[in-house]
């Protein structure tokens, strides 16, 4: 009985997370996926990274990672730049638009969340807090 219904929590848990990206895909209409904005939150955090560390670091393979800069470097979200010491290595780095739409791309999730939270009680978002912090721990 125990696993059935950690298994119903965790079904719960994806589909609210699976709503929340589908809505976010909806409203920010960009042409821009989930998956771009984690390339440019990297880049963000981590400065100019080599592809093969951002797809170890989220997960995906090379061939998505390509594809994804790809759309990023059209869009001049980012670009490609060669080693100052060896023209073969190369690395992605965010632009100042990279920094804008990752910007945008926030505050549109925060706004959809912020939402999805104020369907709770303050209680109800007083004890989700502190459930959240527990499985962080």
């Amino acid at each position: 009985m125990e696993q059935e219904s950690i298994f119903e929590l965790l079904h719960a848990m994806d589909q609210v997370t699976n709503k929340l990206i589908i809505q976010w895909n909806r409203t920010f209409n960009e042409n821009l996926g989930v998956s771009h904005i984690l390339v440019l939150s990297h880049l963000y955090e981590h400065g100019k990274s080599r592809p093969s560390d951002i797809a170890k670091a989220l997960g995906l393979t090379p061939p998505s990672l390509t594809h994804l800069s790809e759309k990023l470097i059209s869009k001049k979200l980012a670009v490609r730049l060669a080693d100052e010491n060896d023209r073969r290595i190369l690395y992605l780095e965010i632009t100042e638009l990279g920094h804008e739409m990752l910007h945008r791309a926030h505050k549109e999730g925060q706004e959809l969340r912020k939402k999805l939270f104020e369907k709770l009680t303050s209680e109800e978002r007083r004890q989700l807090r502190s459930i959240y912090e527990k499985l962080n721990s």
